[in-house]
Formats: C-alpha cells, sequence, structure tokens
C-alpha cells in the first residue's frame, strides 16, 4: 500500500508541476482565483526593501511599491520580517508581478485563527516554583487576540505586568473574543483570583511573574490574517531588547499551503528564532481528521511545520495529578507536515479542559460549554458560574504550558539560545507512554485511536523538573528532521539537517544527544533503527505509521479549512474526560 499511495502521489506532483510550471511564483491556492477580480496578497523579494516599515508606515517611493501602484494595485504594508509587500491587485495581473525577477513568491493574505489543575502536576512545575523560578525579568510575546488586564496577571503589588499593547485589528488590545486572555493565565497567571478563604485550589500559571507583550491579531470571533501577524511577529522583533522579549506564543494558526521554505508565516518566525526569541507554536487541532484515510496524520497546521520552532501538541491530565496516566488527546494535529514532512510535534503538554482566566464579556465568555462552576475551586455546592475562570480545550491551551516554562528556563540561564532550549526541552521530556489509547466521542459515539509515536507525541512530554536540572547545551541547531520516502525499498528514514544537534558526524555527542537519548526507545522502536537505515514504518509494531501513507495523498489539497484552525475554543474538540487546569491544591 505504501508504494501504490507514493506512486500516485508522485503522478500527483507531476501534474501540479505542469499547473505551475509557468507560475511557479504563485502559490497553488492562487492558482484558481477568479482573473475578473481583486485579491489581497503578500509579495515577497528577494532582498531586503529600502525604507521597508511595518503596517501603516508604507513609503510610497519604495520601487517594488511603485511597480505594483503602476499595475493598478493598493499597498497597505511593506515588512521588513520577509522582505515583503502587503497588496490589493487586479488578480489579472499576477502574472505580470510574478515575472518580475526581484519578486521571489506571491501568496494571498490568509485568514488565521485561534486555534492548571492537573497541568502543574503533569509538567513538574512545582519545581520551578521552589526555585524561585517564576519567569522574572523575561518577556513573552502573545500574539493573540489580546489581554484582558486582570488582578491575575499583576505583580504582587498589583502592578501591570503587560508591559505593552498593540493592536493590529484596530481596537484597543482588549480581548474581545476570549482567547489570548485565557492562554495568558496558562502561561503566568499568579493565582490571585483563586486565593479566598473557601478556595480549594490555587490557579497558577506556569511563569507567575513574566511580564506579557500584548500584541493583537485576532478579532472578537478569533480570525485575523497572514499579514496582521507578520507584522505582529516583526514588533516582537523589534520590541525584543526593550522587554526582553525571549518567547513568541503562537496559540493560532491555518492550513500549510506551501512548503515552509516559501510561507510567509514560517519564514517570519524563523526570522525571530534567528534573533534570539523561542518560538512556541500550536500544532493544530485535527489529529481526528480522516478525510484521506489517514487517520490525522499530516495534519501539522503553519507555522507549526516550520523546523525551526518548538510545536506542541496536546495531552489529557485525566483528571488526577501523577502523569503516570495521561493520554494523548485524539484531536492534537499529527506529523509529518504536510509537503516537508517535518517531523512534528515536538514535545506534548497539557492542553485539554485547562481552566484559566476569563475576558468577561467575550465571544467564549458567553458560551455556556465552556462555564467553570464555582465549586472547581471554591468550598461551596454552588453551581453557579465562575466569573473569574474558564475551561477550554486545545493545543492552543498546551502551547502556553511550554512558552511558561520557557521563560522560567531562560530566568534560570538566560544565556540559552533558541536552539539549546529546544533541544533541552526534547531530551529532557517525560517519555513513558502505551502502545495505544482510545477516545470515544460522547455525541457521535466515533472511536478513535492514538499511537504513542513520534509524530503524535514527538520527543515526549514536558517535563519542567528535568529540564531545570539539566545543563547540556546543545552546539548546533534544534531544526526538527525530515521524514523521507525510498521508493526502492519502502522503507521512510529520518534525516537530520547537518546544522542540526542531531546530526552526530563523529559519535563523540551521541551519548548527550543521540536519537534514542532525546526520542526516548519507548516512542521509537529502537531494535528496528527507526533512525538509522531501516525505518520500515508498514511493519513497526508501534502501528499507525503505515496509516500515514494511505492510498489518498495527505499532501494535496488541505483537508482543513480556516474556520476549523481555531484551536482550543469551546469543549467541542474535548476528548471529554474530567480533567482540567492549571491547578496546584492548596495545603
Amino acid at each position: 500500500m505504501i508504494k501504490r499511495f507514493f506512486a500516485a502521489f508522485a503522478l500527483c506532483l507531476i501534474g501540479s508541476s505542469v499547473i505551475f510550471a509557468a507560475n511557479a511564483k504563485l502559490s497553488p491556492d492562487l492558482q484558481s482565483a477568479d482573473p475578473r477580480s481583486n485579491i489581497r496578497v503578500i509579495v515577497q523579494y528577494a532582498a531586503a526593501l529600502p525604507n521597508s516599515s511595518l503596517l501603516g508606515g508604507v513609503v510610497n517611493d519604495v520601487t517594488p511599491v511603485t511597480n505594483i501602484l503602476k499595475l493598478g494595485g493598493a499597498v497597505s504594508a511593506v515588512s521588513d520580517v520577509v522582505n515583503a509587500v502587503v497588496c490589493t491587485l487586479p488578480v489579472s495581473m499576477l502574472e505580470t508581478l510574478a515575472a518580475d525577477p526581484t519578486v521571489t513568491y506571491i501568496s494571498p493574505d490568509r485568514m488565521l485563527a485561534a486555534r492548571l489543575d492537573y497541568t502543574a502536576a503533569a509538567v513538574n512545575a512545582a519545581s520551578a516554583w521552589k526555585a524561585n523560578l517564576n519567569g522574572t525579568g523575561v518577556g513573552i510575546a502573545l500574539i493573540d487576540s489580546g489581554i484582558d488586564a486582570t488582578d491575575d496577571l499583576k505583580t504582587a503589588a498589583l502592578l501591570p505586568r503587560i508591559v505593552y499593547t498593540q493592536d493590529f485589528t484596530g481596537g484597543d488590545g482588549s480581548d474581545e473574543y476570549g482567547h489570548g486572555t485565557h492562554v495568558a493565565g496558562i502561561a503566568g497567571a499568579n493565582g490571585i483570583s483563586s486565593k479566598c478563604l473557601g478556595c480549594t485550589r490555587s490557579l497558577v500559571g506556569m511563569a507567575p511573574n513574566a511580564s506579557f507583550i500584548n500584541l493583537r491579531v485576532l478579532n472578537a470571533s478569533g480570525e485575523g490574517s497572514d499579514s496582521w501577524l507578520l507584522a505582529a511577529i516583526g514588533q516582537a522583533i523589534h520590541l525584543k531588547k526593550l522587554y526582553n522579549i525571549r518567547v513568541i506564543n503562537l496559540s493560532l494558526g491555518r492550513p500549510v499551503y506551501e512548503s515552509y521554505k516559501l510561507d510567509p508565516l514560517c519564514k517570519a518566525v524563523e526570522a525571530a528564532w534567528k534573533a534570539g526569541i523561542v518560538v512556541v507554536v500550536a500544532a493544530g487541532n485535527d489529529g481526528r481528521d480522516n478525510s484521506f484515510a489517514n487517520d490525522g496524520y499530516g495534519t501539522i497546521e503553519s507555522p507549526g511545520n516550520d523546523p525551526y520552532v518548538i510545536t506542541v501538541g496536546a495531552m489529557k491530565a485525566m483528571g488526577t495529578y501523577p502523569r503516570s496516566d495521561d493520554l494523548i488527546a485524539s484531536y492534537s494535529s499529527k506529523g509529518p507536515s504536510a509537503i516537508d514532512h517535518v517531523v512534528k510535534p515536538d514535545v506534548v503538554a497539557p492542553g485539554n479542559h485547562l481552566v484559566s482566566l476569563l475576558a468577561p464579556y467575550s465571544t467564549l465568555a458567553g458560551e455556556p460549554a465552556n462555564q467553570v462552576p464555582l465549586s472547581y475551586y471554591e468550598a461551596t455546592p454552588s453551581t453557579q458560574p465562575s466569573a473569574q475562570f474558564l475551561m477550554l480545550n486545545g493545543t492552543s491551551m498546551a502551547t502556553p504550558v511550554v512558552s511558561g516554562v520557557v521563560a522560567d528556563l531562560l530566568q534560570q540561564q538566560p544565556s540559552l539560545t533558541p536552539d539549546q532550549v529546544k533541544a533541552r526541552l526534547m531530551k529532557t521530556a517525560y517519555k513513558t507512554f502505551p502502545t495505544t489509547s482510545t477516545a470515544v466521542d460522547p455525541v457521535t459515539g466515533q472511536t478513535f485511536v492514538s499511537q504513542y509515536d513520534i509524530f503524535t507525541v514527538g520527543a515526549g512530554y514536558l517535563d519542567v523538573a528535568a529540564a531545570l536540572a539539566n545543563h547540556d547545551l546543545a552546539t548546533g541547531t534544534a531544526m526538527s528532521p525530515i521524514a523521507s520516502y525510498d521508493s526502492a525499498s519502502g522503507n521512510v528514514y529520518i534525516a537530520y539537517d547537518p546544522s542540526s544537534t542531531w546530526q552526530d558526524t563523529d559519535g563523540a555527542m551521541k551519548a548527550v544527544w543521540g536519537t534514542s537519548t532525546v526520542w526516548g526507545n519507548s516512542v521509537i522502536d529502537a531494535n528496528k533503527a527507526v533512525w538509522g537505515t531501516k525505518a520500515v514504518w508498514g511493519t513497526s509494531s508501534l502501528g499507525g505509521f503505515s496509516t500515514v501513507w494511505g492510498n489518498k495523498s495527505v499532501w494535496g489539497t488541505s483537508t482543513t479549512s480556516a474556520d476549523k484552525a481555531v484551536w482550543g475554543t469551546d469543549s467541542s474538540t474535548s476528548d471529554s474526560d474530567t480533567d482540567f487546569a492549571i491547578d496546584q491544591p492548596l495545603p
């Protein structure tokens, strides 16, 4: 079946090359655009643009801008992050613009969207707090739907921890959707709203004293655009030194349409990474998608498909404090990534039924399925909904768990590079998993079976204590490897970038960064030399691998629409277990 699939896949690529032969600079989703219409696009250029600026500061004498104006276009922004111009122009002029030798790629300005009680115990967060590591001095750029300045996001003296706000949607930075405030609470709530005389739980985030840079790109419906995200990432880079921004949290995304080497979102997160900022991205919530008979494999969203960033999948804490019974959330998107076959996710963290901060009057606060009863954290039988907390599910919720932990790690060791942070989190991740697990949809009754392979759990389950106790320093990049297929043998192999710390050429670092050390024998069948020359997915006892290469292409047209990229907005993605969020039990 593997060989038949790849034969069909090869024919698909041949057909695509015919379609795009004269339009290699145009993204696939521009091919069918109505030539009589106008379209908003992102035009990437080979070289840096002179006098480039962020949204709202267009300089009309820049040559590329002048050329676009001559074609009847209207320019919205010039981005210095990915050397691009955001503009609206007639579809009929796309071919002419693509013929410009300085233009490298044109894509639509696509829509994107937002995508701890037992959490703290599951990832050993208390070990950081006991060591007085709480994110102090570290700035987390939260690029989301805004942040409401609740008391839980202030210092002990009730001073603001939201040190900067910019709204790319045209608003004032407040959270009309409710997603960003919830995400911020998971990353860094101080727990003040659950420190009452009758409170039974202390709802504290991973880095309860980190500062936040609030960059809003999602509106009241949880929707945004590529260009807004590009502008926000660019601003985070520009503000890095001023606010010591060391982390960017992206609990949002959209489907993959092209290689990460062309995708403007991936180029932007790489620019931030290379500027010294750890970028943490949600994997997506499409792990149940079997549209192409691939059991949810190949559903990682952009920019989580980029090999540099830390891509996070979601676990279920199962309503217990020990992590030994925790299971993968069946909706958590699986790798390898579409088109490039990047091995993702990198790590997993709790993301199901997480209780965190509520933004009053927001869209999500008004949905009954998200409400949290007062009895959840107070000694009362009252089922009245809390006015401070909200319950959401998704990889959007797992992502800030990692972002907060990264802030703690960087407080402990500020000199760490993004690659060293990623490598350490992957190496020290908890790697004991069952072989399989099942989840039943309470509405449809459908059963979902999850495998615990590298495309489902990555290098393992985030472990704060192990990461803080480890002091190994990666010497190369921590780029996620690429899965490749050998049509002659029918085998699939893992290839490392030559720059990566995983590429062990002399064996000297094998004990530190060897593949069994990082990905673990429980995740990888070492006897089959999965990372060597015999990665036979079709016969692996780990299961699931053979379903990646099904008889229908997962690498073609995206299996998800933009509105499905809302990662963690209500209980609809829940695996319906009784686990909740950022809680640390009171003594």
